[in-house]
């Protein structure tokens, strides 16, 4: 395992890195959303272009071309992505996941024939973990991965799988443990994304993310090296877990991204609409909903902050800060994009307007990365624990801290 310490930027240097990546989601992502959306356009072209901008690395260390940010930094990226389109900056999430988890678990032969493509978006990963009829009760996965010889056969079926099809990598959990061993006995492999009898199923038709291919991918004894072997022989369970910290802070980041477009969009519309003889902004009752959207939204970017501070500082209840904000920002995204399309009645409906396929992007958050009733009891096991009350006056004095 190969920890990198996140890179330290001045705030000059953040401002520029926000500046560049803002630019990049006025120019590549948001002029195109809605054609994306309508004719489920995956944007590879604009994704190399992301790449060339070092979004494809960027927890990745400098060695194979990344920039290994903190999660600080990187949360206040994915947002201003998804302002530009929430559903290319959540492939770009995942796909800097993968990234993340060859780095960090991958021996230097993995890291050396993975990394430099990755990171610079000229190829794509993607993360299997999901299965039918499992869900986020993920230690049961069925899949398996069978010793032959110096190969290991794999065999089984992934559900939901983002970027399936498109990428030339897939992080892939299988059981190398007899069935029944429950977390133990899961492992991690890479398979390349044009290996031998690995197919996909068809496109999956879908409420929202229609800028991002998702099908089930389909394992019928696809022959790996056992180097494929992402870290340890039965810690599969492990590292996908290690990776959802980072991954919940990336799709919450994506609803604030998505939320604070749609409340832009909201303000400019009822300054400009007249109704009753006056501007919609003179009515109290719609001052009263712009401030609590803004309110909430507010709120849910604390959280998310607390949350990335509490994994680059490696807080013993990062997982529970992670979870927190996750649904919090989650609900609090959809929330407010769907109050924004309210505020916009009848054109709020209408695709030229943007808000519907906003609001049908963000409702997939709450479900990703872990719903948000496992959220929940995420947080409500956490604080069940003896420790689970000090912690909770732990995380008081640090804020107080840290407003002083």
């Amino acid at each position: 395992m190969t920890m990198i310490e996140p890179t330290t930027v001045t705030a000059e240097e953040r401002e520029a890195i926000l500046d560049a990546v803002r630019e990049y989601a006025e120019i590549e992502l948001a002029p195109h959303a809605a054609e994306r959306d309508e004719k489920h356009i995956f944007p590879r072209e604009s994704l190399h272009r992301g790449g060339e901008l070092g979004l494809g690395g960027i927890y990745v260390g400098e060695q194979f071309g990344g920039t290994a940010l903190s999660r600080t930094d990187t949360v206040a990226i994915f947002e201003e992505l998804a302002k530009g389109d929430p559903a290319v900056a959540a492939y770009i999430s995942i796909h800097n996941m993968v990234a993340w988890m060859i780095d960090t678990y991958g021996d230097d032969d993995q890291r050396a024939q993975w990394l430099p493509a990755l990171t610079a978006m000229q190829q794509f990963g993607g993360y299997c973990l999901t299965e039918p009829g499992v869900g986020s009760d993920a230690a049961n996965l069925a899949t398996s991965a069978t010793r032959d010889g110096d190969d290991y056969l794999l065999t089984g079926v992934k559900q939901f799988i983002s970027g399936a099809g498109e990428a030339a990598v897939y992080v892939v959990m299988a059981r190398t443990g007899e069935a029944g061993s429950g977390a133990k006995g899961i492992s991690a492999f890479l398979v390349p994304g044009d290996a031998e009898n690995l197919s996909f199923g068809a496109p999956e038709k879908k409420m929202g993310w229609h800028a991002q291919p998702t099908r089930q991918v389909i394992f019928d004894g696809v022959r790996v090296p056992a180097s494929a072997m992402l870290g340890d022989e039965g810690r599969g369970f492990t590292i996908a877990m290690s990776a959802l910290n980072g991954g919940r802070l990336n799709i919450a980041a994506c609803s604030l991204g998505g939320a604070q477009w749609a409340i832009e969009k909201a303000v400019q519309y009822v300054h400009e609409r007249v109704a009753f003889g006056e501007p919609l902004a003179e009515k109290q009752s719609i001052l009263f909903a712009i401030a609590d959207m803004r309110t909430e939204l507010q709120a849910a970017r604390l959280m998310v902050r607390d949350g990335a501070q509490a994994v680059d500082e490696k807080a013993p209840d990062a997982t529970m800060r992670c979870a927190m904000a996750k649904r919090f920002a989650t609900d609090a995204g959809f929330e407010v994009a769907n109050h924004a399309l309210q505020l916009h009645g009848g054109y709020g409906y209408l695709q030229d307007y943007g808000l519907e396929r906003v609001v049908r992007d963000l409702r997939v958050h709450q479900i990703l990365e872990g719903t948000n009733e496992i959220m929940r009891l995420i947080v409500g096991r956490e604080m069940l624990r003896p420790s689970g009350s000090a912690s909770l006056q732990r995380s008081g004095g640090n804020q107080m801290r840290s407003a002083s």
